[in-house]
């Protein structure tokens, strides 16, 4: 049996080698540029898995150890040098793929950026439709090899800027095309061509960056460096702190003071605030205070531990530690508190989005007056929400959701001005269509940004009460929207008699099974028993399902409702049990 196992298992790495050398070979073939060093490196490893196979093709011999033939037994070292041969040429083939799908990405870039400068040129509505018809081809192209980069990358910063990049090119696809078509429209219009001319300036700092996370560089060679929450500035100092227990002399006491220092610093973008209120002003700098008297008895016990480790010095040490790391939580609880206030208040103020009503009924009646009055207000909204995205960004807790504040952020900081100048521009032209439309698409923007507010919000809180479910995904694309070129519209299929049948017979089956789950869930006398409510949710979702299902042949296929139906029924049946 150990025989027969080495065997399969030699041969199965062969088989494994030969198919992933082979589409090493088609890369090789379609990309002469590497087809040389791809080529060597494919050799290298088919020779390997070969190797493999030959030493381990021991199950047709009575006699393992026989001098006639080498196996694994006789050169365990012939294993071991085909195994890192194999490791070293796989790898090699890996990283040579890996420079094709960077440089289909560059390539892809230049093609949109040429095209765009194209855009930015063009005098005429015909030729803007042809260029533009071209460009979102290639931002198609451009989204479908950023999103299957996206989702190979390992590291969550990457892969959150780069949504948040690729967030920024889906949504000024679409104001590209309604800003230059009122820049054509009305070409003597300054408002127009300082809204179009930050459209383009956007979108290419957005292509840049998503070049920067494929390649790995900044342009000037320069390192990124991130700005310190106050979240992690007390993770790591807690981090510290709690490293006194093992080893006194690992760091220096202005260390920790300096580290301490830093965190209050960046408590003050919350006591500095406008928006903070009286009571959480007053609290955090009351654990300000309470953190550097704390860490003072901390300093003090722990130089007088270095110098004699009795039993009462480290009693007391460990108390100093408790007390200091209380006192952060308790500072990090109140920033959390008063960031996660202020931003649940502001959105909920801004839900009904007056001020862009009054923005769009003002702009169409050519009101400059109230127009400038509003775009005022937007001002100070946009103040705002700038202000409470900088403030999650200090207690989102990881940092694929700081950058996703970080994004917000931009986001605010750019689409108000360009609210602002489409709004200008409409008041000069009321009677302007292309004008009105442009900016419901920048209003549109705005209004999407606050609703991820809502789920950035959301996932904060969770991540602070610990509650990490089922990643919310939000800022990647393709998104359905209105404006979604992207997306392929689904057609209507008529289903012949036999399948209605077949579709028919699913729904009732599931519509007996959930009215059997809410008679047996009755039948509890805990009507809040957490499975009760689960059953009672499961049968009303199933139910929903099978009212679907009635009007299933007039706009989905029978395999798509079957599939529904069958594991609607299965969810029930598994309840029922």
């Amino acid at each position: 049996k150990t025989l027969q196992a080495i065997q399969r298992v030699g041969q199965a790495v062969n088989l494994a080698v030969g198919r992933f050398v082979t589409v090493g070979e088609a890369i090789a073939n379609e990309n002469h540029e590497l087809k040389e060093e791809m080529s060597i490196a494919c050799i290298e490893a088919r020779r390997a898995g070969e190797t493999i196979a030959q030493l381990t093709d021991v199950a047709s011999l009575d006699h393992p150890e026989s001098d006639s033939h080498i196996t694994i037994f006789t050169d365990k070292t012939g294993v071991v040098k085909a195994a890192r041969l194999l490791l070293s040429s796989v790898t090699k083939v890996l990283v040579l793929a890996d420079r094709v799908v960077i440089k289909q990405i560059i390539t892809s870039r230049n093609k949109v950026l040429a095209t765009m400068e194209q855009l930015e040129k063009v005098s005429s509505f015909q030729e803007f439709v042809q260029i533009f018809s071209q460009f979102g081809n290639e931002m198609v192209e451009f989204a479908h090899l950023t999103g299957d980069r996206q989702n190979d990358l390992k590291d969550e910063k990457k892969k959150a800027r780069m949504a948040a990049s690729r967030a920024v090119l889906e949504k000024c696809t679409m104001m590209l095309l309604t800003a230059s078509k009122t820049c054509l429209r009305h070409p003597d219009c300054e408002s127009a061509r300082i809204n179009k001319d930050g459209v383009f300036h956007r979108m290419r700092l957005a292509l840049e960056q998503v070049i920067e996370i494929v390649t790995d560089s900044r342009p000037n060679g320069e390192n990124e460096v991130a700005p310190i929450s106050i979240y992690t500035g007390i993770k790591e100092f807690k981090n510290k702190v709690e490293g006194l227990r093992e080893n006194l002399y690992f760091l220096s006491k202005e260390n920790l003071s300096t580290m301490l220092e830093v965190i209050l610093e960046h408590t003050e973008d919350f006591t500095d605030s406008a928006y903070t209120s009286h009571e959480h002003r007053e609290h955090i700098l009351e654990l300000s205070k309470q953190a550097k008297m704390e860490l003072e008895q901390l300093v003090s016990v722990w130089m007088q531990a270095q110098n004699q480790k009795t039993k009462d010095l480290m009693e007391d040490l460990e108390v100093a530690i408790l007390k200091t790391c209380q006192c952060m939580n308790e500072l990090k609880r109140e920033v959390h508190s008063a960031a996660t206030s202020l931003a649940a208040d502001l959105l909920k103020y801004h839900t009904d989005h007056m001020v862009l009503k009054a923005l769009k009924i003002t702009g169409v009646e050519g009101n400059l007056e109230a127009v400038a009055e509003y775009t005022c207000k937007l001002s100070e909204q946009k103040e705002q929400l700038v202000e409470m995205c900088r403030l999650l960004r200090h207690v989102s807790g990881t940092e694929p959701l700081e950058i996703t504040c970080i994004h917000a952020e931009d986001t605010f900081q750019v689409t108000g001005p360009q609210i602002i100048s489409a709004a200008e521009t409409l008041a000069l032209h009321p009677s302007s269509k292309i004008a009105k439309e442009n900016l419901e698409v920048f209003c549109e923007a705005w209004e999407s940004q606050l609703s991820d507010m809502s789920m950035l919000l959301r996932e904060i809180n969770d991540v602070f009460e610990g509650r990490r479910g089922e990643k919310r995904v939000y800022l990647s694309l393709p998104r359905p929207g209105k404006h979604n070129a992207n997306l392929k519209t689904l057609k209507p299929v008529k289903l012949d008699t036999e399948e209605q049948a077949k579709i028919a017979k699913l729904g009732l089956e599931l519509h007996l099974l959930t009215s059997d789950v809410d008679s047996e869930t009755e039948k509890w006398e805990d009507q809040e028993n957490e499975i009760v409510q689960h059953g009672q949710g499961m049968s009303s979702m199933a139910y929903s399902m099978y009212l679907f299902t009635r009007s299933a042949d007039l706009c989905c296929t029978e395999r798509c409702c079957s599939e529904i139906c069958f594991y609607s029924v299965s969810l029930c049946k598994e309840f029922r049990k």
